[in-house]
């Protein structure tokens, strides 16, 4: 019966408890806010966007922006097919967090979009969508069919560019088939003849014989292949029946053979062998002799190689000699030194057999990879398949092959098709690079003029350029901008790019590029004109079509310039890291030929985004992930987090679990938000703010640690550092605010009176550091921070975060105030007790924190004196009921030492903890002694008598 009744009356007590809590509960000031905890974000964004149309939220902050200094970062097309990918995602990003930080620090920052045009992937897919080969479709009906299909993905990639909360010149975009467009790719390449640049030439260029064009070092992609490699004797001539010995990789190339390529400076050796006598490099004796199973070897001599020079060999299967000659890029690290030269196929065989020894261009190869009748024995056969065996078959008829083995190497192939290319002779268009210094110039630009964001850029682009040949800018398409060139019929090399050039770019102008292949030449010359060599008028316009990476190649001219000539250079290039042979080293080169000076002041180069593991993303991998598909499960600002959240400089894992993880970051982020709103329902800062030299020292250390941390983030916008951006602002948000700052202010907010000094300080300071925080995180988090300024005016007559700025002050810490030092050793000391408090919790002696009682000692006496001065404040800090010094430290004490920056570093400490003493308050839970003893609120602790009676 006892026990029952025991039972019983702590029921009735807990009950007269919570009851006594629900009569307080009107008493206290609890958190309101409109800013829903959950996001909602692929519901939200959507409508928010909608919004900012309606309101017309870019032609705003367009208009703020004029007058202001200029930046302008120039966007890199994307080419117009298919839906966009994750790259495009994170590329596009990053401009836009660099272009809104720009506006809202008080630049003009004009962000046009383009998007590249012409090209191979779309005549490809209109092509494949026909059925049909180029041949046998009318040209300018085609045109069209491409310029349709072009403006579908326009439509279709700009309306995901926009639902990624990218702001820009989304009605007024540049694209590279307009007609004003197509004028200037035109009226640049013919700047670029006239300035001496241009030439047509017969040389060898890669050539993919699917796409059945000519292609650029930039659309080269290099895989391993395996291939026939043969070792082959050519016999020389005039020296006893002694055989060069030749080791080549590309059999297909013999027919096009007139050369062999010596090193000057390495040593040649002549033996007798069994199988004849051979003259090879003397570091590969070894070697060659395992290799083709010499077993009796005499050496007859050895001679540099520059002894042999002028020397003539016999074809081994063809009635043609070859002239030995002198090449400095001949090795002796693999094959036998001695390499055959075959200047149709071949860049360093044109350059050193054609170029400096009239060695003769001969490629006996169609545009389909096939021999042609120039030799008759392979006429038909495609040379990398059927081609390579008949050579190996011819070598072995004549007795001059050797040996022939399986080699693995790395080998070029198409960036579309993704099929080993060929080297071969054409007549194409090509522009030099050497021409009146330009590569010394761009080389220059590079070291001295270009920032470079990772540096590593310079040395990366610098190389490309160092080493790159000529560019060859004919495309044998259909698709595109042609060679703007007009010629003779009659006179080989007779052009009329003077007479022809104000024409061609006025017509295009107005009819764009089609006009060419629809109207007569004689439409782009004088009236009556007629060749000044033959006096002829019959005249040929070039079919071929320039390379689409000359046509982004020159937007500086196309948009920066006919924005205005202060938006040439651009502040900023950004793009993959492929573009240092791509749009940055196109853009570098017609800029430096066009204009002297480069088109870009900085250039930011990011990775590609790789799967979790760390692989490339592809279809047949199922390891790709959409952004479309991020979008319908997390939303935008999900993607544009982990955008901020990445080291671009490398590859960028990309997966659902890492997405997972941002969606976590990102709910601490949005509860900051969230708390601090939910705190300032009843605040206005007109009427309720107290001046910041005179709130309560832990508020103004709040805000100090706010300046520090805003300062450092718009260091990091300034160098690009968005990993930096994202890690001091999530570990601010989660460890100096929520961690302690938010906790700290909890017991003050909620139970202090409404308008007591220190809960009007904690909201002055709340306010300050949403006014700071939601701003640094607008150009990342657009949507969210956009949802913030809706839910609380921040500042009256500014209807959105975007339209809002983070002026120049911000760059310059407000001066210290005394006791923000204490503070921050205040800050450290809780990081020393709460694990104590922790240890006592496990021990079971405590349950809440508030159910403790706090002890602290230390023999350092400036740090005692801290505590003591500081010794009422610490209960809010710690979160405890009480906290007193204590003179002498009992033995269940815990040793610790705590951090500060303003004493002696570390600082031992004693920390005693125990049971609070007194009753816990019905309305605040402190335990204090005060509890029960006042008549009328017999369950308040003192504090809250003073709240209710404030």
């Amino acid at each position: 019966m006892g026990e029952r009744h025991v039972a019983r009356n702590d029921k009735n007590e807990m009950g007269r408890i919570m009851q006594e809590e629900k009569n307080y509960k009107d008493t206290l000031n609890l958190p309101a806010t409109t800013f829903a905890m959950k996001a909602n974000l692929a519901q939200r964004e959507p409508e928010m966007l909608k919004k900012w149309q309606e309101s017309g939220l870019y032609e705003t902050v367009r208009k703020k922006s004029t007058g202001r200094p200029l930046y302008m970062l120039h966007d890199g097309p994307p080419y117009a097919n298919g839906k966009i990918h994750i790259g495009h995602a994170l590329n596009k990003i990053l401009k836009d967090i660099i272009v809104k930080y720009k506006t809202m620090r008080g630049f003009d920052a004009l962000y046009v979009p383009g998007w590249d045009c012409h090209g191979l992937p779309i005549e490809h897919q209109c092509l494949k969508d026909m059925g049909k080969r180029k041949e046998d479709v009318e040209r300018v009906d085609f045109r069209k069919q491409a310029r349709a299909y072009a403006e579908r993905f326009i439509a279709v990639q700009r309306e995901d560019f926009k639902r990624l909360g990218i702001m820009g010149e989304w009605d007024k975009p540049y694209l590279t088939m307009n007609y004003p467009y197509q004028a200037a790719i035109a009226d640049s390449f013919l700047k670029l003849y006239e300035k001496g640049f241009i030439y047509q030439g017969k040389k060898p260029v890669p050539w993919c014989f699917d796409c059945e064009t000519a292609l650029a070092d930039a659309e080269l992609e290099y895989e391993d292949k395996m291939d026939d490699t043969v070792f082959v004797k050519f016999p020389a001539l005039g020296s006893d029946d002694a055989h060069y010995l030749v080791w080549t990789t590309t059999p297909w190339t013999l027919p096009a053979n007139v050369g062999l390529a010596l090193h000057p400076d390495l040593d040649y050796v002549t033996i007798e062998t069994e199988k004849g006598r051979f003259i090879f490099a003397q570091a590969l004796l070894e070697n060659i002799r395992q290799k083709l199973g010499f077993n009796q070897i005499r050496e007859i001599g050895i001679k540099k190689g520059r002894g042999f020079a002028g020397r003539e060999a016999q074809h081994p299967f063809l009635t043609r000699t070859s002239r030995v000659i002198m090449a400095d890029y001949v090795s002796a690290t693999d094959g036998t030194g001695i390499v055959h030269i075959a200047p149709g196929h071949g860049e360093d065989d044109y350059k050193y057999g054609h170029l400096e020894n009239g060695l003769d261009i001969l490629s006996p190869v169609d545009s389909r990879s096939r021999f042609t009748k120039d030799f008759p024995a392979g006429e038909g056969l495609k040379v990398l398949k059927e081609g390579n065996a008949k050579v190996i078959e011819i070598l072995t008829e004549k007795d001059a092959l050797l040996h022939t083995e399986k080699y693995s190497h790395s080998y070029p192939h198409c960036w579309r098709c993704k099929k080993p290319i060929i080297f071969r002779a054409t007549p194409q268009w090509f522009m030099k690079i050497d021409h009146n210094g330009l590569r010394k110039n761009m080389l220059q630009a590079i070291d001295q003029e270009i920032i470079f964001t990772p540096d590593w850029g310079k040395n990366r682009i610098g190389s490309m350029v160092e080493t790159r040949p000529e560019w060859c800018l004919s495309r044998q398409r259909y698709w595109g901008v042609p060679i703007p060139v007009i010629g003779c019929t009659k006179c080989a090399g007779q052009f009329f790019v003077a007479e022809s050039h104000a024409k061609i770019k006025e017509i295009f102008e107005k009819e764009g590029a089609d006009a060419w292949f629809a109207r007569p030449e004689t439409d782009f010359l004088p009236a009556g004109f007629q060749c000044p060599k033959c006096k002829g008028a019959d005249f040929k316009k070039e079919d071929d079509i320039i390379d689409v990476w000359f046509d982004s190649g020159v937007s500086h001219q196309a948009v920066l310039k006919r924005c205005g000539a202060a938006y040439f250079p651009a502040d900023l290039y950004l793009e993959g890291s492929d573009q240092h042979r791509g749009w940055f080293q196109s853009s570098l080169t017609t800029s430096t030929a066009l204009e002297g000076r480069p088109p870009f002041k900085g250039v930011l180069t990011h990775g590609f985004v790789v799967d979790g593991a760390g692989k490339k993303m592809s279809k047949s991998a199922g390891n790709v992930v959409a952004p479309q598909d991020v979008l319908r499960d997390f939303g935008a600002d999900i993607l544009r987090l982990w955008v901020s959240s990445c080291d671009y400089e490398y590859d960028i894992r990309m997966s659902k679990e890492i997405l997972n993880q941002l969606a976590d970051a990102y709910r601490k982020i949005r509860n900051t938000f969230r708390y601090i709103l939910s705190n300032l329902y009843d605040f206005d800062p007109a009427q309720h703010a107290i001046e910041v030299d005179k709130l309560h020292p832990l508020d103004y250390w709040a805000i100090q640690e706010t300046n520090r941390e805003v300062l450092t983030v718009l260091q990091d916008y300034d160098r690009f550092h968005f990993l930096q951006i994202y890690q001091h602002i999530y570990h601010f948000s989660v460890l100096q605010l929520s961690g302690y700052y938010f906790d700290v202010l909890k017991d003050t907010l909620y139970t202090a009176p409404k308008d007591s000094f220190l809960r009007r300080s904690a909201q002055t300071a709340l306010h300050y550091i949403l006014g700071r925080l939601v701003k640094v995180l607008a150009p990342i988090l657009p949507f969210t921070t956009e949802e913030v300024w809706q839910a609380y005016p921040l500042e009256s007559g500014v209807s959105s975060v975007h339209a809002s700025e983070i002026p120049k002050s911000w760059g310059e810490e407000p001066s210290v105030l005394f006791d923000v030092m204490d503070w921050r050793d205040i800050r450290n000391l809780r990081n020393a007790v709460t694990p104590v408090l922790e240890l006592k919790r496990e021990q079971k002696l405590i349950g809440a924190g508030l159910e403790a009682k706090v002890r602290l000692f230390t023999a350092h006496p400036e740090a005692a004196a801290a505590i003591k001065k500081h010794l009422a404040e610490l209960p809010r800090v710690f979160v405890v009921s009480q906290v007193e010094w204590m003179d002498e430290v009992p033995e269940d004490a815990v040793a610790t030492q705590y951090q500060t920056k303003f004493l002696d570093g570390a600082i031992a400490l004693k920390v005693w903890v125990g049971r609070a003493e007194g009753n816990k308050c019905v309305r605040c839970w402190n335990y204090s002694k005060i509890v029960g003893t006042h008549a009328e609120h017999p369950g308040l602790c003192g504090k809250c008598l003073e709240a209710l009676s404030a």
